[in-house]
């Protein structure tokens, strides 16, 4: 076993799944606006830093995503943030693109940047306590996209990403997400995602990436965010194993799901579903920004002393999705 292959699977151990906190100052000053708190550097490592020392940080989080800004902080007791997440038992990890910008003769779509000066900055947050790293690739669906420049531009990216990340030591969670906007069906957005994983593994193993020590995070199958074409739940856990078993090479460990733009409960449901019927190899866990925090968030802007409380919302929400990770959640639990 490659000491990158045990890094991922320590993320990835039974039950445990990412905690994605790395949205950047203008996301994060967004939600922080929408629930009345100051956006302050003091503010927003006051949250992070509550959930990160939540009970449930030990039990049900295997790595966290941590922002630029939030990796070079210290904590209330003096730690450094990556000291605090290692404490638990968890990996810390480090969200390395700058970000989707207009895809040149695409303008409808995006393209991730962040590669220039990449392995420097890459060596600095090893430094810091990182140990593995994420890049976000995005696609829009409709009758004329994903487009096979956006396609192969952004797959090709997230392998040169993936490489110089490997180089440092460190584990790359790979991330093309087809996003959940429009009115397309659930089988459409099965042929783009199966489209859109299949070249990244091309692209992947044309750059020498080790496979076994990397972590792949999808987005389930599921139909357009405005589509009338709703399905159940049993049917997006069935089409998004198909999509994986058909696309995703058997050396990747694990599958860690972005929630997308679900709800909390839809994001726990889907995957409890996944792993009840889970036929593969492959672990398959959760990477949950959104889904993770929105109920501690909220409970937090009431009082944000009241640290008890909010880790209490927060701990239920990732034992919920620990939970899930095992395929066995039940909507009862919920109200327990």
């Amino acid at each position: 076993m490659s000491e990158l292959n045990s890094i991922a699977l320590k993320i990835l151990s039974i039950g445990k799944g990412i905690l994605a906190a790395d949205e950047s100052t203008g996301t994060m000053t967004k939600r922080l606006d929408a629930i009345n708190i100051p956006s302050t550097p003091d503010n927003r490592l006051l949250f992070r830093e509550t959930l990160f020392s939540s009970e449930s940080m030990k039990t049900c989080i295997g790595g966290v995503i941590l922002y630029d800004e939030t990796i070079k902080q210290n904590t209330s007791s003096k730690k450094t943030i990556p000291e605090l997440i290692s404490a638990s038992g968890a990996v810390p990890g480090i969200k390395v693109d700058t970000g989707a910008k207009i895809l040149a003769n695409s303008p409808d779509e995006k393209i991730t940047e962040g590669l220039d000066g990449l392995r420097e900055r890459l060596k600095e947050y090893y430094k810091l306590g990182a140990r593995f790293a994420k890049w976000r690739g995005v696609y829009i669906i409709s009758d004329k996209y994903p487009s096979k420049l956006s396609i192969n531009t952004n797959a090709h990216a997230l392998a040169r990403y993936a490489a110089l990340v490997q180089e440092s030591g460190m584990v790359p969670i790979v991330e093309p997400e087809v996003l959940m906007d429009g009115n397309h069906s659930a089988e459409d957005c099965f042929n783009k995602t199966s489209e859109v994983i299949k070249k990244c593994y091309e692209e992947l193993i044309l750059n020498k990436v080790d496979l076994t020590g990397s972590i792949l995070k999808p987005n389930m199958i599921l139909p357009g965010s405005s589509s009338d074409k709703k399905i159940i739940n049993e049917k997006v856990a069935k089409l998004t194993l198909k999509c994986l078993k058909e696309t995703v090479p058997t050396e990747v460990p694990g599958i860690a799901f972005l929630s997308g733009g679900q709800t909390e409960i839809e994001a726990t449901e889907n995957l409890n579903l996944i792993n009840k019927h889970n036929d593969t190899e492959f672990i398959m866990t959760y990477s949950y920004g959104r889904a993770l925090q929105q109920s501690a968030l909220k409970f937090w802007s009431k009082d944000t002393n009241n640290i008890k409380g909010t880790q209490d919302t927060f701990n239920h929400r990732a034992n919920m999705c620990s939970l899930a990770a095992q395929g066995k959640w039940s909507e009862k639990l919920e109200t327990k």
